[in-house]
């Protein structure tokens, strides 16, 4: 008998521990239920997914192992890639030294004279050497990645691919008090009217009428020739050009703190750092500048395990071929979680009310509670990222929105009140 009642409790004690365990789940689907349906949640496609890395307990789901088109939520695995491969300064330049020549390859690296960035360690480098001559890498991506709009060719979130930018292959342009233009390379290429585009689509003649007040980041169309020319300008000497390198020692040169453009990245939303990222990425696998190489190598050898494995063409996000589902994204986001200090990673991401693309948004309540990536399309807009909650907990989360005919303002209060009721309620 009493054997009987030991077991007898023993049961209790377990329904009483599992129903305690389920609560919150019941309270989530209760209340982001009833938030999605007040607010029209279902005419358009949403998917959710809430996993508290700490208990290792998915807290709620919906559609969350159905594929979305993430928009710039893709730069999360760009992220991964570029912490994963690159070292903690970024490669700028392959050379090889025979006298006094030196023979360089660019290697991706897209701060060199960058509007934001500014960095020169490319021509403190050259300097110093009598010779330069400049031999093309390998590089097998397309100036524009897949299912690019071909509208937008002339906008500064749509700048050129290549092996080695410079000026972030866009020119400046502003009024202050007369047109100026960054690089002066292309002062003489600018036509003073006021235009439907900002630049003609087949060569770089550019618009900006004197009376615009605004700065102007247009892209310039890329060669190996203009990069040529561009670095003469810019160093005061003259550059031979190749078609392979006579060393066969080479060295690399290294620039900047990589963490400081993947803040860029992240926050800011930057498509083209993004891009340059997974070339740089390519270039630590092979001799082959190839952002595809390093996508497939990511899910080849570091992300074999995923449930729904992603569809996942370009490292910016640009592209609406590529296709994630909520779960795929929190995995990656949980890794760099449990591999990477916490300031570190908090620190590359937009956060809340304070900066960069959710400066606006997701304000704390005193203290900031949100740590995410944006992503956003016409008719979609995604988050995904970490939420601190008000007891200290952190959750990671995704919340996917496809396909969406209302502003885009009022997906994100939606998504805003469901993840202010997270913050407090667990």
């Amino acid at each position: 008998m009493r054997q009987f009642k030991t077991i007898f409790s023993f049961c209790l004690i377990i329904i009483f521990l599992g129903a305690c365990a389920t609560q919150p789940h019941r309270r989530f689907n209760k209340e982001i239920g009833r938030t999605l349906h007040i607010n029209n949640g279902d005419n358009h496609f949403t998917g959710i997914f809430f996993y508290d890395p700490t208990s290792k307990d998915t807290l709620y789901r919906k559609n969350s192992d159905k594929y979305f088109t993430p928009a710039s939520n893709t730069k999360i695995y760009t992220l991964f890639t570029a912490i994963k491969l690159l070292p903690e300064k970024l490669p700028v330049l392959k050379y090889g030294l025979n006298k006094d020549t030196v023979y360089i390859s660019g290697l991706g690296d897209a701060t060199q004279l960058h509007p934001h960035f500014k960095d020169s360690t490319l021509l403190h480098f050259l300097k110093d050497h009598k010779e330069v001559v400049y031999y093309p890498p390998f590089f097998e991506d397309e100036k524009f990645g897949p299912g690019w709009a071909w509208e937008d060719y002339d906008w500064y979130y749509s700048a050129e691919r290549s092996a080695m930018p410079l000026y972030g292959n866009v020119i400046t342009v502003h009024n202050h008090p007369k047109v100026l233009v960054s690089p002066e390379y292309f002062k003489d290429s600018i036509v003073n009217i006021a235009y439907s585009r900002n630049r003609k689509p087949s060569d770089n003649t550019f618009f900006f009428s004197g009376v615009r007040k605004d700065t102007m980041e247009i892209p310039f169309i890329t060669s190996d020739e203009l990069s040529i020319r561009l670095l003469e300008t810019a160093l005061g000497k003259s550059i031979k050009k190749v078609d392979s390198i006579p060393v066969a020692e080479k060295q690399w040169v290294y620039g900047m703190a990589s963490d400081s453009v993947y803040k860029r990245m992240m926050q800011e939303s930057d498509n083209f750092l993004a891009e340059q990222l997974l070339i740089q990425a390519s270039g630590m696998l092979s001799d082959t500048l190839s952002s595809g190489r390093a996508r497939q190598f990511v899910l080849d050898s570091l992300l074999t395990d995923l449930e729904q494995a992603p569809r996942w063409v370009d490292g910016s996000g640009l592209s609406r071929y590529n296709l994630f589902t909520p779960e795929s994204l929190v995995e990656v986001l949980r890794r760099m979680y449990e591999e990477i200090p916490r300031n570190r990673l908090f620190n590359l991401f937009a956060v809340g009310g304070e900066s960069g693309t959710l400066e606006s948004w997701y304000e704390g309540n005193p203290t900031p509670y949100i740590y995410a990536k944006t992503g956003t399309l016409g008719n979609n807009h995604c988050l995904s990222g970490y939420l601190i909650t008000a007891s200290g907990k952190t959750i990671i989360f995704s919340f996917m929105n496809n396909h969406f005919r209302i502003p885009n303002t009022a997906i994100k209060e939606r998504m805003q009140h469901i993840l202010e009721w997270v913050r407090d309620n667990y």
